[in-house]
């Protein structure tokens, strides 16, 4: 895949791929350069807002009597804004940006649904082990879309890093119940939101400005 024709701090395209078949001509198609909006910045940004506020809770530097104010944003930011973000980065033909944002905003809405409808269904002696599951779960498909990102920017390389180590400290903490270290998954995950928030406001700024004014250092293959 390459990102030479990206704009500046675009996900990565499938520039590689074959060429797409002919179809019948659409609306769409009959309008000289339809276009849509890059929709990156506003997965990136769903994810991170709704990131950080979690990871408050996590990390220990706000009461969890207040943590179902995540779960408002788990459904309609991290998850449905996200689930659209990605669901418009297919009609880009943007592989990469779709799995992303299309699994962690279906990620966000089944965090809902769980802690809404299905926790009350976990034996309390088993609910740890439960949730630590899903967590490494989730950690093992963002270890392999981190090394995916390795050929997109390195400002989105780094929230796939980061992400990584947050849901395996926070899945490790779960599963033993070590609060340490589910307090240290919480401050990965400020530093994921972080650098989130950072790659969305790259990308439509720069897009905005029409120049790179924030980088995001695209990470190319080697020639030959």
């Amino acid at each position: 895949m390459g990102i030479t024709a990206n704009p500046p701090g675009r996900f990565d395209r499938d520039a590689d791929a074959a060429p797409p078949r002919t179809v019948q001509p659409t609306v769409a198609a009959a309008s000289p350069g339809w276009s849509i909006a890059d929709p990156a910045p506003l997965g990136l940004a769903a994810f991170a807002l709704t990131t950080f506020v979690l990871s408050m809770f996590n990390a220990g530097l706000v009461n969890r009597a207040g943590e179902p104010v995540a779960y408002a944003l788990a459904f309609a930011y991290g998850g449905l804004a996200q689930l659209l973000a990605g669901m418009w980065e297919f009609r880009n033909g943007n592989t990469f940006g779709a799995v992303a944002f299309s699994s962690y905003g279906a990620f966000w809405l089944s965090f809902f649904a769980y802690v809404q409808f299905f926790a009350r269904d976990v034996p309390a002696s088993a609910a740890g082990h439960a949730i630590g599951l899903y967590l490494i779960a989730w950690g093992i498909f963002t270890l392999y879309m981190f090394v995916a990102s390795l050929r997109t920017t390195a400002a989105v390389a780094l929230v796939f890093l980061l992400l990584t180590l947050t849901f395996f400290a926070l899945g490790i903490g779960n599963s033993g119940a070590h609060t340490s270290i589910v307090k240290l998954g919480g401050w990965l995950g400020i530093a994921t939101a972080a650098a989130a928030w950072y790659a969305s406001f790259a990308v439509v700024t720069n897009s905005t400005f029409g120049r790179t004014v924030l980088p995001v250092m695209p990470l190319r293959r080697a020639d030959g």
